[in-house]
């Protein structure tokens, strides 16, 4: 998953990587034992599902091939992981096979230099064109999708629109239209929710909308790397001041400050609140929380100012990668266990432990029995009204975003001011990385 939404998965209390099968991690990849067996190492994150899900790969990978032993380890999220990654590349110990990001932060690793370059491999050609770019350089493609893409947008009750006669708004005006129905004809429901009890859900306005962006401005995420756009313009200034907008109006529920993400969830779910703008994965703790309510859920994207430049924004999935310290026997085995999650077993179990909040972006398929919200967005994808969000294309997001919005939202900053903010946050951030024009 995208770190910049990593927080609001829970996290398994870990100060440490740990070696989820037993015995101690060595901090290298493993070799091969005495009695033939090739063993190997497999590296996930903490936040759940991943330990569950690598651990469901690694047992039956080796059902299928006896004559190799995985071994899983768990590393921390957020900073904390990516600097132990790092740190595991640039020494030569990494895990056989590990699970990180996709995007920028995977360019962060200087793959060329540290990775195995996996273009040869079968499943390379079920890639989708959306997903090839984020795990690929000029010189080689290097991960596998583990997992599927979500979408952010507006998550919204579909029996309240039904009630209300209203249509899906393919611009922002419609949106506020639909906003002032609901105010004014459904009792006791807040046409939107915001949940800045979790501060990083407040982001959803301005990181959701940049697929609108690229649609009036294809060369503005490059442009913005090079230090030649920022936010205080249009179009990214839209989302700023759209928020603003919808705040002003008066359109949040009233616990909007405390409110949680789950508590979002649950009202957009019963129905106590229209229209939550959050990623599609939302889905999945409502398939958990109030399973009932899922067919009641729906997904539209962020409405541009002119329906022609209304997208989907989309998040890829992390991937599977194989590091250059890997060789031999284990390289083999590697490849194969990479692989083999993209099987039609592996997918299996990735339907079951990872249920799909978007599209998948290689080999697997979504079951028949998937939500309803998933055939939303792929109608998105079939339209060629998708884009990827914005840090699949630029590395460069300054760590202060959620807290300017939130004040945004709550009428401490105009839309203009935490955009100004915002550009200096990105600036400082951006001269941490030595990006050329900063």
């Amino acid at each position: 998953m995208s770190r910049a939404f990593s927080t609001h998965r829970k996290v398994l209390a870990a100060a440490a990587v740990l070696t989820v099968t037993g015995g101690a991690l060595t901090g290298c990849a493993a070799s091969g034992g005495g009695d033939g067996t090739t063993e190997i190492t497999f590296l996930t994150s903490n936040d759940a599902p991943n330990p569950e899900t690598a651990e469901a790969l690694a047992a039956a990978f080796e059902e299928e091939h006896p004559d190799v032993k995985v071994s899983v380890e768990i590393r921390p999220g957020g900073t904390e992981g990516d600097n132990l990654v790092k740190t595991r590349l640039s020494t030569g110990e990494m895990a056989d096979v590990f699970y990180y990001n996709s995007g920028s932060l995977l360019q962060a690793l200087n793959p060329d230099s540290t990775l195995v370059d996996l273009s040869d491999q079968e499943w390379v050609g079920s890639l989708t064109e959306e997903f090839t770019p984020v795990v690929s350089t000029d010189n080689g493609l290097y991960g596998a999708p583990l997992g599927a893409s979500f979408a952010g947008g507006i998550v919204y009750n579909k029996p309240l629109y039904e009630e209300l006669g209203l249509e899906i708004p393919q611009t922002w005006d419609e949106f506020m239209a639909n906003n002032a129905t609901i105010a004014a004809e459904a009792d006791g429901v807040a046409p939107v929710i915001q949940t800045y009890g979790e501060t990083w859900t407040s982001q959803l306005f301005v990181l959701g909308d940049f697929a609108n962006v690229a649609a009036v401005d294809p060369e503005w995420a490059d442009q913005y790397t090079a230090h030649q756009r920022s936010y205080a313009e249009e179009p990214a200034l839209l989302g700023f001041q759209h928020q603003q907008e919808v705040a002003e109006a008066g359109y949040f529920n009233e616990d909007f400050p405390s409110a949680a993400f789950q508590d979002g969830a649950r009202m957009v779910a019963e129905g106590e609140g229209a229209h939550y703008p959050m990623l599609s994965n939302v889905i999945q703790t409502i398939l958990q929380n109030t399973p009932d309510a899922v067919d009641d859920i729906g997904f539209f994207a962020l409405p541009a100012e002119d329906a022609a430049n209304t997208q989907a924004t989309i998040w890829q999935p992390n991937a599977l990668y194989v590091p250059r310290s890997t060789e031999g026997a284990e390289l083999e085995a590697a490849k194969e266990l990479v692989a083999f999650a993209n099987s039609e077993a592996g997918c299996e179990i990735q339907n079951e432990l990872l249920p799909p909040a978007g599209p998948y972006a290689g080999t697997c398929e979504a079951l028949d029995t998937a939500p309803p919200l998933l055939d939303d967005i792929q109608a998105y994808f079939d339209e060629g009204k998708a884009a990827n969000a914005l840090e699949f294309s630029s590395p460069v997001k300054g760590p202060n975003l959620e807290k300017v919005t939130v004040e945004v939202g709550s009428g401490i900053k105009t839309a203009e001011e935490a955009a100004e903010f915002y550009d200096q946050d990105v600036e400082n951030q951006a001269r941490q990385l030595g990006l050329e024009g900063w």
